[in-house]
């Protein structure tokens, strides 16, 4: 019975730490481009506002690695962006649950956080008042937001850079953001390097891109997912990144659901939003990402 009862434990305890088991990567090796040397003072928290764990005060970027089982692995990978308003990032329902997904597909997924602006209290809180007060908004947008679209630019060259190590192609690397994350990955598609170009992208409900930004002549497939009734208006943004692919005559695909608000990510509302990771990888599979890559 002794026994039994040791190797239950054993059993939780490797559970437990498979769970905890993901690589955290540092993005740079050292202050982050743009930035002063600082203290971390990132945490995480639930936020009562928003209904979900945010991590806020992020100044040292990571990629967190969600690996595919072995046979599993079809050898393309893609980053995530977490939305937040680049005050916060909802670090599970539009990061880690997205990996999760994704991994089952066969896909290696790295969460990112990206650097946001600093927060003394609740971000969540914060950011409500923010967004009443345009000016305000513009002038941390215009602070941070480069910030946050170099470590998505970033992410991609790195895990390009280091695929092999992860057993994925570098030219089958994507990236998919939500909300401000949608705008970092939305950006990337229009202003990567040669090195960092990413293999396809996905701004869902995406905070916005550069109007008069070219769309680059080898650009990437895109897929944008929102919702009508999104609650800060921002459902022509998903509507204008895609006209803007159309118009340049490169793939592209949109859905645009009658309702689910802003920010659903992976959370369960009992409506046709929840269905959207289906039609993420249905596309992915369509364009060919879901079948074995030539390794």
């Amino acid at each position: 019975m002794k026994t039994f009862a040791i190797q239950i434990i054993f059993v939780v305890l490797s559970m437990a730490a498979a769970a905890a088991g993901q690589d955290v990567i540092p993005l740079y090796p050292g202050t982050p481009p743009g930035s002063k040397p600082e203290p971390n003072a990132e945490k995480q928290y639930f936020s009562k506002v928003w209904n979900t764990d945010v991590v806020t005060n992020v100044t040292q970027p990571t990629l967190t690695v969600f690996r595919p089982s072995p046979e599993l692995r079809n050898g393309t990978g893609i980053v995530i962006c977490p939305g937040g308003g680049f005050m916060a990032l909802s670090i599970n329902s539009e990061g880690k649950d997205v990996a999760r997904a994704l991994a089952a597909k066969g896909v290696t997924a790295f969460v990112l956080k990206y650097r946001v602006a600093h927060t003394d209290g609740d971000a969540t809180e914060e950011f409500g008042a923010l967004f009443a007060d345009k000016p305000k908004l513009g002038e941390m947008l215009k602070q941070v937001e480069p910030l946050s679209i170099a470590d998505g630019l970033a992410a991609v060259t790195y895990v390009r850079q280091h695929a092999s190590e992860w057993g994925i192609s570098p030219d089958r690397v994507g990236i998919i953001g939500f909300s401000a994350g949608g705008a970092v990955a939305a950006e990337v598609a229009l202003h990567y390097a040669p090195e960092g170009r990413p293999a396809f992208v996905a701004p869902i409900y995406q905070g916005g891109v550069e109007k008069d930004a070219a769309v680059p002549a080898d650009a990437p497939p895109l897929f944008v997912v929102a919702a009508t009734d999104d609650s800060l208006g921002l459902a022509p943004q998903s509507v204008a990144v895609y006209q803007k692919w159309t118009e340049a005559q490169k793939p592209a695909e949109l859905h645009m659901y009658a309702k689910g608000g802003h920010g659903f990510g992976m959370h369960k509302q009992n409506i046709p939003t929840d269905q959207w990771i289906d039609r993420f990888t249905d596309w992915l599979q369509l364009e060919g990402f879901l079948t074995v890559a030539n390794r």
